[in-house]
């Protein structure tokens, strides 16, 4: 109870002195002005005396009666007072007393279960606002954070001359070089009085202590002419703007000369031409420099009108249209005072696209100073069209960009333009879409309104897809249906289809790949030689891909799903990639490159084999009672009586049909596909033998796997990746040494081959001088690095499309600035 009313009587006084303390640790006072310190040092003073009489005045010590009676409110029935209580009536009488002793009893019982009070120290009625715990958060942050040695510096603060006036006034100072100068802070007091040179832009922060006048501040390198404050002041901070002075006056006052050094705008240059391929994606490489590092910049792109051959549809003026703003990249990690970038954008659909055009470079420092390029005069590259009419509608489409008043005669030209449609069109629902076109501009100029922006736009977005249309034929329509076919077939495989239904997909896999392989031909003999060499895909015969359809039907038939399935995930891998070799017995243009991107799948299909392996032998160590290679009763693909332990007979690794049998399977059907490339692979040396190795590391991980020992088959399936990777390595060497000149192709078809496709017999294209072009390299760069950048690429490209929404341009940012 006593405990009770002294935290009830005395929680204001040791709120307000934790408070206190708390503030003083804190350092508080330092960063107020001297005024709230003086006010500060009287009413906390005075308000603990006040907690302090109060909690006397309220504050009394608990008696014995008030003890018992705490006590006795606790028991049932009050012994206590039942015990000190006398018989009124009936004392007399026997039977009365016998009931009064009877209840004294009954309470002393209950008395002797007393147990002492818990007191009841909860302080929330007497405060409901929870001040007690502000002051002694307060008090654990200056435990924390701050020092009690701080509470030294009140007393220079205090009216009067104390203990810390008594030994003199003093100062401190630090000048601040802003954040994005990377340069350290500087303490006043380790500066030389003159030659001392900072930023511009730096923050001189200065602390007074002792009596107030005492020292004062003089300084002229803010240049401010207000708010300037008292000189006296104990805390000064300001921003260094000009060359000049700082003086501070008084005991122990010191004077620094303090030189600016300017921060020189950024600057960009243009390191070379614009570069573009035949889809467009332009490129320019740039440097950019500052003495703190360039913070972002833009190329802005301007019709160059003077320049503009102003015949046909460009001979009015053009509808004015703001200028082209692309954002520059920025090296995702690193100094950026110095730098060498690339700036890749695709703007075939601009409507300034292969026209004259000026392009300013500007980049920008965190002072928002900005350095611009020389305009660089150039042609806009677009995406190039090969077929005539679909470079038709491209004409007429910029012609009712560059002004809406060429809408009618753009609908005369493409009107004459589709007039016999008979073997112009390869689909008539690419004529039914330019007729539809053409009906759109004559209806709104039958409006008498005239062609709208807004329809102006919706058109030439339609001749733009109709073009591509045009210029790719139905090739990504193809594809679309191979894709089904062989998704749907893979399904098929997985659900156990019946023979009929695969017949049925299988029928419909040849047809759509009959389609595609149609379509893809069709496309190269009309984009003509140009476009053919600047693909690097993969090149596959019909025949061969007759063959290999061939194959996994039989695979299929004979039930053989696991290859089966294996061989349709190749098959997909290909076509993605294929590029139909024109006439029968041409070899591939560059057989060095097709064996190397053979061998990676084959890598890659040999680390999954030897994944599921492990995956097998982990759940044969986990089924209890059994040992590996050993299989229980009842697994699919096992006949009763079949695979138990302790069968006569039958050893350890040796069992029936098994999981490891599908494994077997596709193990087969990889040793079956390298004998084929190694049939096919050019050159020979190191690269040949180490294909033997793997060859016979296959066959002995087939072997392992059939006798369901997979310990067995995941050190041979080891090997034989190994054994890939040497011969990768071998292949790679013998094409980097020339070793493969005139190999691979029969009877020096791939000279042949190589004369006709502008590019060496290692598949190289072949320069202006006739010299071979490597910067393409001659290995694939199938590398993580090499993936890396492409990726690095798009997201560059993307986060500098001014088409996209803010908020996705901001993510890709964050992305490039993360990475």
């Amino acid at each position: 109870m006593a405990a009770e009313r002294l935290l009830r009587a005395f929680w204001p006084l040791w709120s307000i002195a934790l408070a206190g303390l708390a503030v003083v640790m804190l350092g508080l006072h330092d960063l107020a002005a001297i005024e709230l310190v003086w006010i500060g040092l009287v009413i906390v003073p005075l308000a603990g005396i006040w907690a302090l009489v109060r909690g006397l005045r309220r504050f009394r010590w608990p008696s014995g009666a008030e003890a018992r009676a705490r006590l006795d409110a606790t028991l049932p029935g009050r012994p206590l007072a039942a015990l000190g209580d006398t018989q009124a009536i009936g004392a007399g009488d026997a039977a009365s007393r016998a009931v009064w002793e009877a209840h004294r009893a009954r309470m002393s019982a209950r008395l002797a279960a007393a147990k002492p009070v818990r007191p009841d120290t909860s302080l929330t009625r007497f405060d409901p606002f929870g001040l007690r715990f502000v002051a002694l958060m307060l008090f654990a942050a200056g435990l924390l954070f701050g020092s009690v040695w701080k509470a030294d510096t009140i007393a220079g603060m205090a009216p009067g001359r104390g203990g810390a006036v008594a030994s003199g006034p003093t100062w401190e100072g630090w000048i601040e070089p802003p954040r994005y100068s990377g340069q350290p802070s500087l303490y006043l007091a380790d500066l030389p009085a003159t030659g001392v040179s900072v930023p511009e832009g730096s923050k001189v922060m200065i602390r007074l202590y002792g009596e107030v006048g005492a020292l004062t501040l003089a300084e002229t390198v803010s240049g401010r002419t207000e708010d300037i404050g008292s000189v006296s002041d104990p805390v000064q901070d300001f921003e260094v703007a000009q060359s000049g002075e700082i003086t501070i006056a008084g005991p122990g006052g010191r004077s620094w000369a303090l030189d600016v050094a300017p921060d020189a705008p950024p600057s960009v240059t243009v390191e070379g031409a614009l570069d573009a391929d035949a889809a467009g994606e332009l490129s320019l490489p740039f440097a950019a420099a500052d003495d703190f590092g360039v913070e972002h910049g833009r190329a802005t792109v301007t019709l160059d009108l003077a320049a503009v051959d102003r015949s046909y549809g460009r001979a009015p003026e053009p509808e004015p249209r703001e200028p082209l703003v692309i954002d520059l990249p920025m090296p995702i990690a690193g100094d950026r005072r110095a730098f060498e970038e690339v700036l890749a954008a695709n703007l075939s659909t601009h409507p300034w696209a292969n026209l004259p055009v000026r392009v300013h470079l500007e980049v920008a420092d965190a002072m928002d100073q900005t350095g611009r390029s020389a305009p660089l005069e150039t042609v806009l590259p677009g995406r190039r069209f090969f077929v005539p009419l679909a470079k038709a509608i491209i004409e007429q489409r910029q012609a009712l960009l560059w002004n809406r008043a060429n809408a009618a005669e753009v609908a005369m030209v493409l009107r004459a333009v589709s007039h016999r449609p008979e073997g112009l069109f390869k689909a008539e629902t690419d004529y039914l879409r330019l007729r539809f076109a053409v009906r759109g501009i004559e209806a709104s100029l039958g409006h008498g309104s005239g062609l709208s922006a807004e329809s102006r736009d919706e058109i030439a977005r339609a001749l733009w897809d109709l073009a591509l249309r045009i210029e790719d034929g139905d090739l990504s329509n193809a594809m679309e249906r191979l894709r089904r076919a062989q998704e749907r077939l893979a399904e098929a495989m997985r659900n156990g289809a019946s023979e009929e239904e695969i017949a049925e997909l299988m029928q419909e896999l040849r047809e759509a790949m009959q389609d595609y392989m149609r379509q893809l031909a069709e496309q190269q003999q009309e984009q003509g030689q140009q476009q053919a060499e600047n693909q690097e895909s993969m090149e596959i015969t019909g025949d061969q891909l007759q063959d290999m359809l061939d194959r996994l039907q039989q695979l299929m038939e004979e039930g053989r799903m696991a290859e089966a399935q294996q061989l349709l995930d190749m098959l997909s891998r290909m076509m993605e990639n294929m590029q139909i070799a024109q006439g029968q017995g041409q070899g591939q243009g560059s057989p060095g490159q097709q064996a190397m991107n053979d061998l990676q799948e084959m890598l890659r299909d040999q680390q999954d084999l030897s994944d599921e392996s492990f995956r097998e032998l982990q759940d044969q160590f986990n089924q209890p009672g059994q040992q590996p290679g050993q299989q229980q009763p009842g697994q699919p693909g096992q006949q009763q009586g079949e695979g138990q332990p302790g069968q006569p007979g039958q050893q350890p690794g040796e069992g029936g049909p098994g999981p490891g049998q599908g494994l077997a399977d596709r193990q087969q059907a990889l040793r079956d596909e390298l004998n084929r490339q190694q049939q096919q692979m050019p050159g020979s040396g190191g690269a040949g033998e180490a294909l033997d190795r793997a060859g016979r590391a296959m066959d002995g991980a087939e072997e392992a796997l059939r006798g369901n020992d997979m310990a067995g088959a995941l050190d041979r399936q080891a090997e034989a990746m190994d054994a890939l990777r040497d011969g990768m390595q071998a292949l790679q060497e013998e094409m980097a040494q020339g070793q493969m000149n005139g190999e691979g192709q029969p009877g020096g078809q791939q000279g042949q081959a190589a004369e006709g496709t502008g590019r060496d017999p290692l598949g190289r294209l072949s320069g202006e001088d006739g010299n071979p072009q490597t910067s393409g390299g001659l290995v694939p760069e199938e590398t993580p690095a090499g993936r890396a950048r492409d990726l690095q690429d798009e997201i560059r490209r993307r986060a500098t499309d001014r088409e996209r929404p803010e908020a996705e341009r901001d993510y890709l940012n964050r992305l490039l600035e993360r990475f």
